[in-house]
Parts: C-alpha cells; sequence; structure tokens
C-alpha cells in the first residue's frame, strides 16, 4: 500500500507548500487514508530537519526512525543533524542505512566507490546507534522502481536484494528491542477528566529515563502530577506551569527575557484541555484563552527539580 502526494498532481506540477500547508497534508495522508491493517507504517521523509519532520514528530507517536544516508561527507552531515533532531523529540533511532554503497560493474565484476565507503557505519560508530545495513548502487532497482517490480520480487537471489532483505531482517529486531512508547496520544478534558492518559507505575525502572513520562494525571483540581519512568514524581501547581510557558508570547526568543507579567495570570487559572505532542511533550489549552504553549518532558523535569530546590533552600 503506497501514498503520496505525487498522485494528486501532474508529472510537471510542483507541490509548493509552506509549513502549515506541509503539516495539514501530511495529517491527511496518514489519518486521513484507509490504510486497513499494517504491520508497518513507514514514511519516507525527504532530508533535513524542516518542517515536515517537525510537524510529524509532534503529531505522531512514531516507534523510531531509520536514518539513511549516501557515504560521502555532506550527506552524514545532514543526516547527524537529522538524527539529533529526532533524539531531541524523543523518537528512537533504530538505526543507520549506507545507500549508494558501492557499484559493481556488470561486466567485469569490479566494485568501484563512487560515493566513498564506510561513512554510514561509521557515523553509527560515533553517534552509539546500530548500523542496519549497506544498499550498493545497483541499475536493476532503477529498472524494477520505474517498471513497479521490485528487485527482492523480481530478483531475490540477487546482492542488493539480500541487502534489503537482512537490513529489513535487522530493523525489525531494532522495532522489538526499542523502548515501547508508553504513553500513547491523548486529548484529555482537565474539568470532566475524560481522556485521562495512562499512570503505569508498573513500568519503574531505577535505570529508567528522567524525561520519559510514563503517567500524567490531575491530583487533585489545582494538580498536575507527572510520573518519569525512573520512578521520581513531580506534582505541579497548574499556576505555577502556565507561568512557565515558553512560547514566543510568554519569554522573548532572541534574549529569553520574561514577557508574561504574572500579575495578568488569575490565581484560578486552569487548564480546560492537555493534549499529547509526539514522544516529547504535552500541549496545555489554559482556561485564560492561551494555547501556544509546548511543555517539552525535558522543560517540565528541569521545572520539578528547581521547585525542588526551592523547597529545599526554604526549608
Amino acid at each position: 500500500k503506497t501514498m503520496s502526494m505525487g498522485m494528486f498532481t501532474g508529472d510537471d506540477t510542483p507541490a509548493v507548500l509552506r509549513g502549515p500547508m506541509v503539516g495539514k497534508y501530511l495529517r491527511m495522508l496518514i489519518g486521513g487514508v484507509q490504510w486497513g491493517h499494517l504491520d508497518y507504517l513507514i514514511l519516507d521523509l525527504p532530508p533535513g530537519t524542516g518542517d515536515t519532520q517537525l510537524t510529524l514528530a509532534q503529531s505522531l507517536t512514531l516507534s523510531g526512525a531509520v536514518i539513511v544516508t549516501t557515504p560521502q561527507d555532506v550527506s552524514l552531515k545532514i543526516a547527524r543533524r537529522g538524527l539529533r533532531m529526532f533524539e531531541k523529540v524523543h523518537v528512537p533511532i533504530l538505526g543507520i542505512v549506507e545507500n549508494m554503497s558501492s557499484f559493481t560493474c556488470p561486466h567485469c565484476g569490479k566494485n568501484t566507490d563512487i560515493f566513498r565507503r564506510g561513512g554510514g557505519e561509521r557515523m553509527s560508530r560515533q553517534v552509539g546507534v546500530p548500523f542496519l545495513g549497506a544498499i550498493p548502487l545497483d541499475a536493476d532497482v532503477v529498472t524494477g522502481g520505474d517498471e513497479g517490480r521490485p528487485i527482492v520480487v523480481d530478483k531475490p537471489q540477487s546482492v542488493t536484494a539480500q541487502a534489503y532483505a537482512a537490513i529489513a531482517a535487522a530493523l525489525g529486531e531494532q522495532l522489538h528491542a526499542a523502548p515501547a512508547t508508553v504513553l500513547k496520544s491523548f486529548v484529555w478534558r482537565w474539568d470532566s477528566n475524560e481522556g485521562e492518559p495512562s499512570w503505569l507505575e508498573s513500568v519503574v525502572r531505577p535505570s529508567g529515563s528522567r524525561t520519559m513520562a510514563i503517567g500524567i494525571r490531575r491530583g487533585d483540581a489545582r494538580t498536575l502530577s507527572v510520573l518519569w519512568e525512573d520512578g521520581h514524581r513531580d506534582d505541579f501547581d497548574v499556576r505555577d506551569l502556565r507561568l512557565a510557558c515558553h512560547c514566543a508570547l510568554c519569554i522573548e526568543e532572541m534574549s529569553g527575557r520574561k514577557l508574561l507579567d504574572p500579575k495578568t495570570v488569575r490565581p484560578d487559572v486552569s487548564p480546560r484541555l492537555i493534549s499529547s505532542i509526539g514522544n516529547y511533550a504535552i500541549g496545555i489549552d489554559w482556561s485564560d484563552g492561551h494555547n501556544s504553549g509546548i511543555y517539552s518532558f525535558d522543560h517540565l523535569r528541569s521545572l520539578g527539580e528547581r521547585a525542588a530546590g526551592k523547597i529545599v533552600e526554604d526549608v
């Protein structure tokens, strides 16, 4: 099963999309298509760290990302930036694939490293993620793609087809070994508690992540509680969270200067709606109409630590 923006435009029609439109079409292709039963949904993204990648990371709880690079240095630098972006938004990196690794002459059998070789494997060692495999440059892949005959079906015994199969098997192993995204997507109404997310004490482990939330719930009408994978629990006063918003309306982006005057925030301000944002954050729609803040789990953990430090100091 395949879906692409290219299916909706003519061969000569460019898809010129600005940021908000990228997000709209991306959500439509994922959520508006009758995919039926799928074992995996694989999203082929453009290189880099643009609107497409960020929108995807904010819209879905992703099982993981595979970084595909060619061996030369300029490609490796772009791939590394993409890898770091996915790490920042808590998407597990399942591994690295080196594409166009080498070319084997069909006449003499000699291997030529057109784009150099080994860059992907070297990068995997440097960043500490698995190397899933290398795919050679093969004219049969191009022919099969143009004619609708995948090389793994048309020539399953070829070196390239076997490379694809080995990578698929390694990727499957990484998916099973990767930590499960504990908190599923949610939209939670604060007052009625409808759509409340999970609270999973059973997956706490001392060596767990400090910034992976495994539980979020309402302690009382004024308290948001977060349980972390390492077993620590933070209880936040909801007005303190409103004052800690880091959006561009509340904090000057370049200088970090606070723009929000605490005196303008009512003592009884509270969430109306709390929703998950990808694997890494929550968004809060407040009773005072403010709704542009994203509270990353990193930010929430640091807020909890600062609050705990202040309590110790006060004592």
